[in-house]
């Protein structure tokens, strides 16, 4: 593509809204855009997303394509993949970001190589190299253990970005741009699956994918019963609750809680952990927090060599003095929010 030019970043629509890793990719793509001087576009893909369209200007896309079909209102990979590679060639940009949601992990790999380029997943961080102009993407290896920039050679620098890595733009509703529909004529026969049935997992408090503050335990809690300190803390600083795969592996606590390589990957602004040894699995999950404090009895334990604070000790005791300070900090009238240090 040696004609590519522009930044297109791909969204999808939730229930015709934009998603927060929606705008989360916005911004990151408004970066590079104004780093290279170039147009900033949005491919957003679904049914029923003309009001979508219009929260990414606010966001900061300058044009954004508009794919709407009632193939795309559920998530079916083939149809997905079809309608990103036309959207693709037929703007030719010089650099494409995904979100590293379930689609960009299912989809990205497949479009890159329909595309004939490679990909970058899971990065932290994306910018331009003030030298080449070339995309420098930075992502953990080696189970979390280390950073890696890269670079790619093709064209589009296709990249997958984490989570939670960048916050949104403030949006704004006089912000003017283009919305363009783009039209594509999807064959159902591309369909290798059939949607059967939809079961929605009804998760008390804050999602993990959308907390500020996470509080997780793991193996070293004992059982089911030391995570109701736990969410007790959780409740008290308006924080997610998680846990390792030992715990979840255990029965203690559900799926839907496990942070990690094979659970959620987590990016707040605070994380705490009680009783987690710190395994390359779960490091792997929550690298890309902002704040880690570790808890544990053993200080020999991997995960102080992540943490900015550590505490050596007996996790009750120390979990109580917490709880009661926060309850105290959180039940006074002048107290301002709470927020990562």
């Amino acid at each position: 593509m040696s004609d590519a030019t522009g930044v297109l970043v791909i969204c999808e629509c939730s229930a015709g809204q934009l998603p927060s890793a929606g705008g989360e990719i916005i911004a990151a793509g408004r970066q590079l855009a104004d780093d290279l001087g170039e147009v900033l576009v949005c491919g957003l893909l679904g049914h029923g997303v003309e009001h979508a369209a219009h929260e990414a200007i606010g966001h900061g896309a300058e044009k954004v394509y508009m794919v709407d079909d009632p193939l795309l209102a559920d998530f079916r990979p083939e149809f997905y993949l079809e309608a990103l590679a036309n959207v693709c060639r037929a703007l030719h940009p010089h650099i494409l970001l995904m979100a590293r949601t379930h689609l960009g992990r299912d989809v990205a790999p497949r479009l890159a190589a329909r595309l004939g380029t490679a990909l970058a997943q899971d990065c932290l961080q994306v910018k331009i190299d003030p030298a080449t102009k070339q995309l420098l993407a930075t992502r953990p290896v080696y189970g979390g253990n280390a950073m890696a920039t890269v670079l790619c050679s093709e064209t589009p620098q296709f990249a997958t970005v984490r989570p939670k890595a960048y916050r949104p733009l403030e949006p704004d509703s006089q912000r003017q741009g283009e919305v363009i529909p783009f039209q594509i004529s999807l064959d159902p026969s591309l369909a290798k699956t059939k949607i059967v049935s939809v079961a929605k997992e009804e998760t008390a408090g804050i999602k993990l994918e959308d907390a500020r503050i996470i509080v997780s335990g793991g193996r070293g809690l004992g059982g089911p019963e030391g995570f109701r300190p736990l969410e007790r803390l959780a409740k008290a600083l308006g924080a997610g609750v998680g846990a390792s795969r030992a715990a979840v592996d255990s029965g203690w606590v559900p799926y839907s809680w496990q942070i990690g390589l094979t659970g959620k990957t987590i990016s707040p602004d605070l994380y705490i952990t009680v009783g987690i040894s710190g395994a390359s699995q779960h490091i792997a999950g929550c690298s890309g927090a902002k704040c880690i404090v570790a808890i544990n009895k053993d200080r020999d334990a991997n995960i102080f060599r992540y943490a900015r604070y550590g505490i050596v000790g007996d996790w009750q005791k120390i979990l109580s003095a917490l709880i009661e300070a926060a309850e105290q900090f959180h039940q006074s009238p002048d107290a301002p929010p709470v927020s990562a240090p």
